[in-house]
């Protein structure tokens, strides 16, 4: 178990959660047990196989800390929120701070420079490795990092869209001179993808877009409600407003997935139409490898720590609740480490 942000993460399969007095406690077979006081917690995480005790369920209730039961893909179950939990105020203040332009246009300039941030270094990173596109990565790194530092003149939510926009075609020029010349990627199309390796980009930004949502929701967030992308009937706009300073990473991995040649064109199938989608076989080696990255640590640069990648997202969303509260000047975005 880990205790992050005042939230405790159990995702050891067949731990066991139970109470004794003032401490929650964690026992895995014939190991010692791991106590933690209750009284440092906001919140419990419990993903995959892990058994909570119904004492232990009372005793959350009754404190205010909530329980979020997530499976091992990271879909949420089900939560629990005591009466003193406080998700209704969080999500008045993220409601009153959508409608707030000032605020609104805050938060969504935070998640843009993060992004642009992300496709700078993972362009930079790219251009140590090429041989072939150095010079123009290195050149694009340099104008990304321009409209990031542009960012801040931005007084609209329309300019801030654009110069977004403007970075992301960049960014997917980025991705096409570092992929292996067997994959195209022309253009980025969604809704069908039509070629291999938009089918794979979507089908990643789906398993992103997922846990995201979801770790929103654990964090008393509303996910339809967002800052960066309007509102729209059944569009998680707030989970997609975070997987915006993730999709650099997902890139990343999806083009580590092309360029190994881990993927090949049996993986993939076309419909008469033009749509592209992985395969059963393709889904399952994107699903490997997706489980490697989400358990792999990374620096978080706001804690100063490493931890998974898959737990991750669950922090940022207890940040951004934090900054919705006003508890936090800012929204501190997850940014990835330079090389």
């Amino acid at each position: 178990m880990r205790e992050l942000l005042n939230t405790l993460y159990v995702q050891t399969p067949e731990t066991r959660l139970s109470v004794d007095h003032d401490c929650v406690v964690a026992r895995v077979g014939e190991e010692p047990p791991k106590r933690l006081p209750l009284r440092r917690l906001d919140g419990i995480v419990v993903i995959g196989r892990v058994h909570v005790s119904t004492p232990l369920i009372h005793r959350c209730g009754h404190d205010g800390i909530s329980i979020a039961w997530l499976t091992s893909t990271g879909r949420l179950a089900g939560s629990l929120r005591g009466p003193t939990s406080g998700s209704v105020l969080l999500r008045r203040a993220q409601y009153a701070a959508h409608d707030d332009h000032n605020a609104r246009l805050e938060l969504a300039r935070s998640i843009v420079a993060s992004k642009v941030l992300n496709s700078m270094r993972f362009a930079r990173h790219a251009a140590r490795l090429s041989v072939d596109h150095s010079a123009a990565l290195r050149a694009g790194a340099d104008s990304l990092d321009s409209i990031r530092l542009s960012l801040k003149e931005v007084e609209d939510l329309d300019d801030l869209r654009g110069r977004e926009g403007a970075a992301a075609r960049q960014h997917f020029g980025h991705v096409r001179l570092t992929m292996n010349p067997e994959w195209t990627f022309a253009d980025r199309s969604r809704r069908p993808p039509l070629s291999p390796f938009n089918a794979l980009l979507s089908f990643l930004y789906g398993l992103a877009r997922s846990r995201c949502e979801h770790a929103l929701d654990a964090a008393g967030l509303d996910p339809q409600v967002g800052f960066l992308h309007g509102l729209r009937p059944g569009r998680p706009a707030l989970a997609l407003d975070m997987m915006e300073e993730h999709r650099p990473v997902i890139d990343r991995l999806a083009v580590t997935l092309a360029n190994r040649r881990q993927l090949g064109s049996r993986h993939f199938e076309t419909e008469a139409g033009g749509a592209c989608y992985l395969s059963e076989e393709g889904r399952l080696k994107v699903l490997t490898s997706w489980s490697k990255l989400l358990e792999g640590d990374v620096r978080h640069s706001t804690l100063k720590e490493r931890l998974p990648y898959g737990l991750v997202f669950h922090v940022q969303a207890v940040l951004l609740a934090r900054a919705v509260r006003g508890d936090m000047a800012s929204y501190l975005p997850y940014v990835t480490e330079p090389d």
